[in-house]
């Protein structure tokens, strides 16, 4: 990734180009956002501008063996951790032993999401953690001389992952690294961080992408017509990711939709053996496909209350979401919103929990009969 890959961030590269320039480089930076809008992205161009032995004003060169190593990420002092799961229980996890996808996956879509790197490797239903065990790799990595005399840079995605114990590892080596030695974080949700981590890193926001911005890479990247583009821009949000997925409508987008309509179908009818089938499927999805699930029964709940303003420069949703919420918003009324939100949050936290899936979603869908009634 280079600075001009990323969509919409140029005051963002801009504030950190001028720090290098000005030497002003932190040793901890925090670059959190939401879900698409660069974050990772942003990470690897700002560490393969800084290794570049020739950048000139807020680009790499592309063309230094340091850039070409960074072309596949196998620069020697480029390091990742990120979120796995245990493998084997007897078996010591690391990112390392995910280095390879994480590789691939990053190569074919730098914007992608948890959920994605998580069905990426093929999680069978654990989430994604980021171990003690991690931390003690990286201070080993990191108290390493650099391989080409340069910059070392770790670059931990969704350092919200963190464990405690992994965090506390971590916080003498991030406040007082060996020299030339770069901690990059990535979060979505840095209030997640201890407080210890998070007064030890200097913090950039990303805002979310313009519409402008992403129509304009939509009609660049993938030939739509401007008509289209805009259409699919406003109804991302500022999130690029689903932009790209609005146009292909992936396979997890697909299933998500299809299971929000069958829930509100099922529990509208008192469709009570649907909706035991409906629980049973659901629970069959890894436990992090669950909580986005839920996640995006919320957003779908809100944009649904929404249409019933009538003002569809407020709603975001693509086509087939705003078809089935065109007869689907008159139930969703101030009487029912917060006790449906109230329900959809507990069933994250007991998902986030471990409680039993079916149990979860069954007693979830059950609940919705009588809040649909009202």
């Amino acid at each position: 990734m280079y600075f001009k890959d990323i969509i919409g961030q140029d005051n963002a590269v801009q504030m950190l180009c001028s720090a290098v320039a000005e030497g002003r480089i932190p040793h901890a930076q925090l670059i959190c956002g939401s879900e698409g809008v660069g974050k990772l992205p942003l990470a690897i161009a700002y560490a393969r501008y800084l290794c570049c032995t020739h950048r000139s004003g807020q680009e790499a060169c592309g063309e230094c063996p340091s850039c070409k190593k960074f072309d596949k990420l196998v620069h020697p002092d480029l390091h990742f951790a990120f979120p796995i799961y245990k493998k084997d229980s007897s078996k010591t996890p690391h990112s390392d032993d995910f280095i390879d996808k994480w590789r691939q996956a990053v190569a074919e879509n730098p914007y992608m999401n948890l959920n994605q790197w998580m069905d990426h490797i093929g999680t069978e239903n654990q989430q994604g953690l980021i171990y003690a065990s991690q931390s003690e790799e990286i201070i080993r990595k990191l108290t390493l001389k650099s391989s080409e005399g340069g910059y070392k840079v770790m670059i931990i995605w969704m350092a919200e992952k963190m464990n405690t114990e992994c965090s506390n590892k971590l916080l003498k080596m991030i406040e007082e690294p060996p020299a030339q030695t770069i901690f990059i974080l990535v979060a979505e949700n840095p209030d997640l961080l201890l407080p210890t981590i998070q007064s030890r890193v200097q913090r950039l926001t990303l805002r979310p992408v313009e519409e402008g911005k992403i129509s304009e890479a939509l009609t660049e990247r993938y030939g739509l017509e401007e008509t289209d583009a805009r259409q699919i821009a406003h109804a991302s949000a500022g999130n690029w990711l689903q932009a790209v997925e609005s146009i292909h409508l992936g396979n997890r987008t697909k299933e998500y939709i299809e299971l929000f309509m069958a829930l509100m179908r099922r529990s509208y009818a008192r469709d009570l053996k649907g909706m035991r089938q409906w629980a049973d499927m659901v629970a069959g999805m890894g436990r992090e496909p669950q909580k986005n699930f839920l996640i995006y029964c919320q957003r779908m709940i809100r944009e649904s209350f929404i249409c019933n303003f009538h003002r569809p420069e407020i709603n975001y949703m693509n086509i087939e979401e705003a078809n089935f919420t065109s007869r689907f918003a008159p139930f969703v009324n101030e009487k029912n919103i917060f006790g449906i939100m109230e329900e959809l949050s507990e069933a994250q936290r007991h998902i986030e929990q471990n409680v039993n899936a079916k149990m979860v979603f069954f007693d979830l869908a059950l609940k919705m009969i009588m809040l649909l009634k009202n």
